[in-house]
């Protein structure tokens, strides 16, 4: 059993050793717990067929700024998203610019000119969806 789910059941023991009614429960409680982990009892929702949908910048986007905004749809049941950005891309990469874990839907970040690919996807606790992999250049 983990240790949180001891942790319950000793609180749960605490508040009960003086009452049978409740001594009685204590042991249906322990028994469960015995049974099945704490992680068996937290249902989290699986995402891995879903998509994380860009906002911006678009797919092939040539932008004439240095600073580029991230963005992207919330997806439910997502704790956060893995976001990098690779010189020139993923398959021939020369340098991984950003390798990032964030919560929001947005991300700012400073590029020189060149041409860039950019991949985004979604995570919680026990999923993840597939990278939605979007292409950029940034123009002198």
């Amino acid at each position: 059993m983990p240790h949180h789910c001891y942790i319950i059941t000793l609180k749960i023991l605490m508040w009960s050793l003086n009452d049978s009614i409740m001594l009685r429960k204590f042991c249906f409680v322990l028994i469960f717990f015995s049974l099945m982990s704490c992680e068996q009892l937290i249902e989290v929702e699986d995402i891995s067929n879903e998509t994380v949908s860009v906002l911006a910048p678009s797919n092939n986007a040539a932008l004439d700024t240095t600073v580029v905004s991230f963005s992207w749809e919330p997806l439910e049941s997502a704790e956060s998203y893995h976001l990098q950005i690779a010189l020139p891309n993923f398959e021939n990469t020369q340098m991984i610019v950003e390798d990032t874990l964030i919560s929001s839907t947005n991300y700012t970040k400073s590029l020189e000119a060149g041409t860039y690919q950019w991949r985004i996807k979604a995570l919680n606790f026990g999923y993840q969806t597939q990278y939605t992999t979007q292409n950029l250049t940034i123009e002198e």
